[in-house]
């Protein structure tokens, strides 16, 4: 059945009446409770008509409720870490109306994006950075003697990351401006929320305990220094024991929680004490459950934290059926099996298991699997004192995390020449996450390093033999990129490969007038390019060059001498592949011989969410867009076409 023809009529009462978050704030408890049901219908609803972030979202929608609520939004700014739970945000700060465009073609982020409204202070996408960001506007507001407060909203996973340690070590400085909602939906880093700790949490938030608590202080700052310092561990030891929170003291915070975060009438009393708050920063520690509220997504959590369109009935997921494996897939399958005879491999993702192909092999050999977090810095780092012991680590990040631990890639691993395996999914462009997930520049900045190898798989069948080079590669680091969704449909080879590092091949024709030089997908718009021009009367070469570096000269030096244009084409940044290509030909003095040199690059912006082939429609990097590259090149007009016509071809 037609996710979208079983969707129920919306019914939603409150929220109708709730356009931005000022119009809530004179609703009683009853109606505050309606609204968050409201909002819960109304998100699942979307969804299941556009896709994205579900579970997360379901599980803040009476946190974010509260949170406006109390809060004078957008004078005071909620910072949502990530923003994949920001959907409820959405909709109860005046974007109800184009929920529905969500991660759709010129339609709303699926992020928080701080073009697309005022209460979005802070655009997120990448984990961790709500704490440090907060931080920034509480002490901007605290220089400039402005009212406002920066309230940081952070997931447990997010907890992970060494930065909002780093933050919070320095949020002293911002006092009584910052609170940082730690929104606790997987650790269990708690013990079970009950009726004792919520009333805990409101009695050590509110006034009278912490003026009597700050009178203590102060009272016992007059105590000689042993027993002032036997008062202070008492109060910490006190509160950290029925409630937790010693780490969270240490760092300056004053610790409030666990408290229920489904439930408004804890949550909005808490809220409300931190809010009139004298001094310090404030943590809660709010508890929630992924998916809360929606059957299907609260029994399996991790499935729906994003989702393709889906039946809201039955929770059914509307699938298009697949031509050919998923990318991330052949490498995961790929490598637990040469992991089958080689006991040196181990694999390490940072918190992303399925979306690397990681869980394929984590399931083979579970014992060499590490997900390490939200910490790609440590995944780099461990995976390099790996290599230094004769381990042969697979490090699989997103190229667009990667870019979180370049420090690490290039000093701990490219200096020392230390044998890790990048494994680098989510290359070039994304599709609906936009250009916070694209990964458009790890060319760039990885072959820009010394004793760096770097590969691009064409297909997925070039993913597997690159896969196993990496495996067979002891000498330095090394480096294969390839793309998000299912791979172009050619078979796999039941036996990889060993490539040869920085050489190419010829996939089509080896002389003529064109010489197309590809590396990575796009070798598919070269080969229909090439139709296209000799259909035209223009002999093409087609050459997958493989490795952006080293670069395979010898090749490229012979096509140069053989033809009278040479285009590269690649998904990624400007100084990739085109700037080694022009850097060569610049040493060599190819273009004062008359070559004609052309570089096809992904366009120096950051584009937007959309359908991925209209992505690189927009980019310039189709077929039809190589064609007019090599026309005007060779400065091809429509005399040449009539010629054509008449069957005098150009030679």
């Amino acid at each position: 059945m037609d996710a979208e023809l079983s969707t129920p009529v919306l019914d939603t009462p409150m929220l109708d009446r709730v356009k931005v978050p000022a119009d809530m704030r004179g609703l009683d408890m009853g109606q505050l409770r309606q609204l968050a049901d409201d909002v819960r219908a109304e998100m699942i609803h979307t969804v299941g008509q556009t896709g994205g972030h579900l579970g997360s979202g379901l599980g803040v929608v009476e946190l974010t409720v509260a949170l406006h609520y109390v809060f004078e939004t957008p004078r005071d700014k909620v910072i949502w870490d990530v923003g994949h739970q920001a959907y409820p945000h959405k909709i109860i700060t005046g974007r109800r109306d184009r929920i529905r465009t969500l991660r759709q073609p010129g339609g709303l982020s699926g992020f928080t994006k701080r073009s697309e409204s005022e209460y979005d202070p802070f655009g997120a996408a990448h984990s961790s950075t709500s704490i440090s960001a907060a931080l920034g506007f509480a002490i901007a507001n605290k220089i400039a003697g402005q009212p406002g407060k920066a309230i940081a909203v952070i997931g447990d996973g997010s907890m992970s990351a060494g930065m909002a340690y780093e933050a919070m070590n320095n949020a002293q400085a911002a006092g009584n401006r910052l609170v940082v909602i730690l929104n606790d939906n997987d650790m269990s880093i708690a013990p079970p929320v009950g009726g004792l700790s919520a009333y805990l949490a409101r009695l050590v938030s509110s006034r009278p305990f912490l003026e009597l608590r700050e009178m203590a202080k102060k009272l016992s700052r007059r105590l000689p220094a042993p027993l002032h310092s036997a008062a202070k561990k008492t109060d910490e030891f006190a509160r950290g024991m029925v409630m937790g929170g010693t780490l969270f003291e240490e760092l300056g915070f004053y610790y409030v929680g666990p408290i229920d975060g489904h439930n408004l009438e804890q949550l909005i009393p808490v809220l409300e004490n931190v809010r009139d708050a004298a001094e310090g920063p404030c943590l809660i520690h709010v508890v929630t459950q992924k998916g809360k509220g929606y059957g299907p997504a609260e029994a399996a959590a991790d499935k729906y934290h994003g989702v393709q369109k889906f039946n809201v009935i039955t929770g059914e997921q509307v699938k298009a059926v697949a031509k050919a494996p998923a990318y991330q897939n052949v490498f995961g399958e790929t490598l637990a099996k040469l992991a089958d005879s080689d006991d040196k491999i181990v694999a390490i993702t940072a918190a992303m298991p399925s979306g690397t192909g990681v869980d394929k092999f984590a399931k083979a050999h579970p014992t060499r699997t590490f997900d390490v977090g939200i910490a790609e810095q440590h995944a780099v780092t461990f995976a390099a004192g790996l290599a230094a012991q004769g381990m042969k680590p697979f490090c699989a990040i997103y190229s667009t995390f990667l870019q979180r631990a370049y420090d690490q890639v290039v000093h701990d691993v490219a200096i020392q020449n230390l044998p890790v395996r990048f494994a680098i999914d989510r290359a070039g462009l994304v599709g609906a996450d936009g250009c916070t997930h694209a990964g458009t520049f790890d060319v760039t900045y990885l072959a820009s390093l010394p004793n760096m190898v770097v590969m691009a798989a064409a297909d997925e069948a070039e993913l597997v033999h690159m896969t196993y080079t990496a495996a067979c590669h002891d000498s330095g680091p090394i480096a294969f990129r390839y793309p998000r969704g299912n791979g172009v449909g050619v078979p796999l080879p039941e036996t990889p490969q060993r490539l040869e590092i920085g050489k190419g091949r010829i996939v089509r024709g080896g002389s003529g007038k064109i010489a197309i030089l590809s590396l990575g997908t796009r070798l598919a718009e070269a080969l229909k390019a090439a139709d296209t021009l000799e259909a035209k009367g223009l002999p093409t070469t087609v050459a997958d060059l493989r490795f952006a570096k080293p670069l395979d000269e010898d090749l490229i030096r012979r096509l140069a001498a053989t033809h009278e244009v040479v285009i590269s084409i690649e998904e990624g940044s400007i100084g990739g592949l085109g700037a080694h290509i022009l850097t060569l030909a610049s040493d060599e003095g190819w273009t004062d011989a008359g070559l004609k040199i052309r570089t096809m690059r992904l366009p120096d912006v950051f584009q937007d969410h959309d359908a991925p082939d209209k992505q690189y429609d927009t980019a310039g990097l189709n077929a039809p867009h190589i064609v007019e590259t090599v026309l005007k090149a060779l400065r091809w007009n429509d005399m040449d076409e009539a010629l054509l016509g008449a069957g005098d071809v150009r030679a």
